[in-house]
């Protein structure tokens, strides 16, 4: 059957209401996303804010109300930056979506600045609040890059087989007559991996300083990216490079440099 119609994809949508259409990538967002909170609101009480109190879960669900509807037009808006050429002649298409087209570092970068504005009101360290919630992050990451999946973007080269996937993988890669790489699944696997690791270790390193977390996830994701960026071919250019690459070199200077510094100066753990 996948060698006589190779070309049956999966529907982008998952669910119809009458006038209502609930994509499969909304689902997998949304999800990611809940998960992510949940996660974060089990691990507020380990930490204080400023003034001594224990983080509690109104403090995160409060920074997400605010931080993920932002977050998402974060990351519609970098998109519809680099794709300008596009959008100027199709404006109707900027806020669609559910049809694909999102920039995580877009949603990381308003996220960011939704954060530090909310610790301030709320006296709370920055540090601290990215160290909750980066292992829910880099599941979200996980999950939403099926949304990319389903959608059939994120992908990379031509290749003559894909014979070592699943069928249901496999058949979703046969875009434009050829199979493409699946860059999509290496970038859900190292972050699903950053999202283990992190997991395993760190309330067992002892050594562990406020901000290493954070540190990790800058580095970690930033070597992920960088390297499936490269494989793919759908990228969003800046010069000769790949955009998502100049950033995640960024990140990975930042991270590592975030890490030393915490070092170089006598700060609480």
């Amino acid at each position: 059957m996948n060698k006589l119609f190779p070309f049956l994809a999966l529907d982008k949508v998952a669910l119809q209401l009458g006038p209502i259409a609930i994509h499969w990538y909304a689902i997998f967002i949304v999800t990611g996303a809940a998960i992510a909170v949940w996660m974060a609101c089990k691990e507020a009480p380990r930490r204080k804010n400023l003034t001594g109190q224990s983080l509690t879960t109104d403090d995160i669900i409060d920074f997400v109300l605010f931080a993920f509807p932002l977050g998402i037009v974060g990351a519609r808006l970098y998109y519809v930056i680099f794709e300008w050429s596009y959008y100027s002649q199709h404006p109707s298409q900027i806020i669609a979506m559910w049809d694909g087209g999102g920039a995580i570092y877009g949603g990381l970068i308003a996220g960011a600045i939704v954060l530090f504005v909310f610790c301030y009101y709320r006296m709370i360290h920055p540090l601290d609040l990215l160290d909750i919630t980066v292992p829910g992050v880099f599941l979200a990451q996980a999950m939403g890059r099926w949304g990319n999946f389903v959608n059939q973007e994120a992908y990379g080269k031509v290749v003559s087989n894909l014979d070592w996937l699943p069928s249901f993988v496999r058949n979703q890669m046969f875009i434009d007559g050829h199979y493409r790489m699946p860059t999509f699944l290496f970038e859900s696997i190292g972050t699903l991996s950053g999202f283990v690791l992190v997991l395993v270790f760190r309330h067992r390193l002892k050594w562990l300083k406020r901000g290493d977390i954070f540190s990790f996830y800058l580095v970690w994701y930033g070597i992920v990216r960088f390297t499936v960026e490269g494989m793919r071919t759908d990228s969003l250019m800046l010069g000769p490079a790949r955009v998502s690459q100049w950033l995640s070199a960024v990140l990975v200077l930042v991270g590592i440099g975030l890490f030393i510094n915490r070092r170089l100066k006598k700060v609480e753990k």
